[in-house]
């Protein structure tokens, strides 16, 4: 990492006078966790590192560094894929981690709500919400390490948006702290409220370019102790989305997963030391769960499904779970897959959505033009179903070094998002956009859609000093 410019005496002194000279950091070693992104993928090199411990300190920090003209970047768990949370190289942003706010703030069984500080990770939201017998149902691979606040400002999905929606499905209201230092408490727990602009609705997946989120009002849902999950062996994607509305028919809203996995994404995972409990040579395969409340018929719901769908030759083969530790095991098979990837070096990710009905045609068009721009590519596919999203992941072929595999980065992606708006979808689905597909997210809007979107930028950080070159390319 490069040196760390040095910091204005005057603010750094101003920064430790709000939050405490301990949690202003300067020296490298200790902002360059803070530096880098999880993968090593995007690194830059922070004015400083503040740490505030509160809403108050929050805002503090942000009319201290606007007086300043001195740029923010939000961080919550530094989970994020496309380098939201990651500083400039220029040493002239601060970045102001929320990871000492983590207080739940109040836990309501009778309306089914949370408030929480934007530093809780998101598996002690879920632990909390079943503490009173509730379900917070967001979940994702980086749950042990992701936060809140993280979750808001790329609007989360994960592996229950089938059932119950994105992370904008599940918030009700927030706590912001704006540009120039001004606090909206908007942490109302109301399901209606037909007053005027839905400003919740604004900063969810704003990244932090319109403001800082520092507390939110969740909603929480029964909870579904109740589970039959199966992993089934595919004839083809076609197959996997036709299979959509069979499990609906069977299970309706206890449907609660249906995940797609490639076949070279099984391989790679098993490689690992994941038993594979289907001894089937089939190209695709899928993880389908079902939920709902104590003493739910879900296993005899899944097995009529699945036999079903077996008749209607949608699937080949099926396991179905018969223990806690074997669910565990079956969805390792899809939560280990990223992290199998590693293990084959440098990856090109991709989180596209197209109508599920495209599905199929997404990955026929897509293997074939990725071979032909670079023969001996290796496309790791897997994806939620239900919603339409697909991780188009490349790794190199073997022959080939990783500097020169990441030289081709920007036209591998061009073949992946070019393909994905050609079928009316979007070129990034739940990861949100950060500093890696800002500028490309643009060039495939209209013009009226990012006048728009730099009109309500421009209304609420008018000196473009939250987070930026995020969302939205600078110029």
């Amino acid at each position: 990492m490069d040196p760390v410019t040095p910091v204005p005496s005057s603010l750094t002194t101003d920064l430790a006078a709000v939050v405490g000279a301990d949690h202003v950091l300067t020296d490298a070693a200790d902002v360059a966790p803070y530096a880098t992104d999880w993968r090593g993928a995007y690194a830059g090199t922070p004015l400083a590192v503040v740490r505030p411990g509160s809403t108050d300190e929050v805002s503090a920090v942000v009319r201290l560094a606007h007086e300043a003209g001195v740029a923010i970047v939000p961080q919550g768990g530094n989970t994020g894929m496309c380098g939201g949370a990651t500083p400039s190289g220029d040493g002239s942003q601060v970045v102001l981690s929320l990871g000492r706010m983590r207080k739940i703030r109040d836990v309501d069984p009778v309306s089914s709500t949370m408030t929480v500080d934007a530093g809780v990770v998101l598996a002690e939201v879920q632990q909390a919400a079943a503490s009173v017998d509730r379900l917070f149902p967001l979940s994702l691979a980086a749950e042990g390490s992701c936060t809140v606040g993280g979750n808001i400002a790329t609007n989360a999905g994960g592996t229950a948006v089938l059932r119950y929606g994105m992370m904008r499905s599940l918030v009700l209201g927030l706590e912001v702290v704006l540009p120039d230092g001004r606090v909206w408490d908007g942490l109302r727990s109301l399901r209606k409220d037909n007053t005027g602009y839905d400003l919740t609705q604004l900063f969810i997946g704003a990244e932090g370019t319109l403001g800082i989120v520092t507390g939110a009002v969740l909603t929480l849902h029964p909870a579904t102790p109740a589970r039959a999950t199966s992993w089934v062996a595919l004839p083809s994607v076609a197959a996997a989305a036709s299979l959509l509305p069979l499990l609906r028919d069977h299970a309706a809203e206890r449907l609660t997963t249906w995940e797609l996995v490639s076949r070279p994404a099984l391989d790679l995972v098993v490689s690992q030391g994941v038993p594979d409990p289907l001894a089937c040579d089939a190209p695709w395969f899928g993880l389908i769960e079902l939920a709902g409340p104590a003493g739910a018929t879900v296993g005899d719901d899944l097995e009529s499904a699945l036999g079903a769908a077996v008749e209607a030759g949608l699937v080949l083969d099926a396991a179905i779970a018969g223990s806690p530790a074997q669910r565990d095991g079956l969805w390792a098979l899809r939560e280990r897959i990223s992290e199998a990837q590693e293990s084959l070096g440098p990856t090109i990710k991709h989180d596209v959505s197209v109508p599920i009905t495209s599905l199929d045609d997404l990955v026929s068009r897509l293997a074939p033009a990725l071979e032909q721009a670079l023969p001996g590519i290796r496309p790791i596919v897997y994806g939620h179903v239900g919603d339409g999203n697909l991780h188009y992941n490349l790794s190199r072929p073997e022959s080939l070094e990783p500097d020169a595999f990441w030289a081709r980065a920007a036209e591998l992606s061009a073949i992946v998002h070019d393909c994905t708006v050609e079928l009316d979808g979007s070129i990034s689905a739940e990861h949100g956009l950060g500093s890696s597909k800002a500028a490309a997210a643009s060039a495939y809007k209209s013009e009226v859609e990012v006048s728009l979107m730099r009109s309500v930028k421009d209304a609420l950080d008018p000196r473009g000093l939250m987070n930026p070159g995020k969302v939205l390319p600078l110029g």
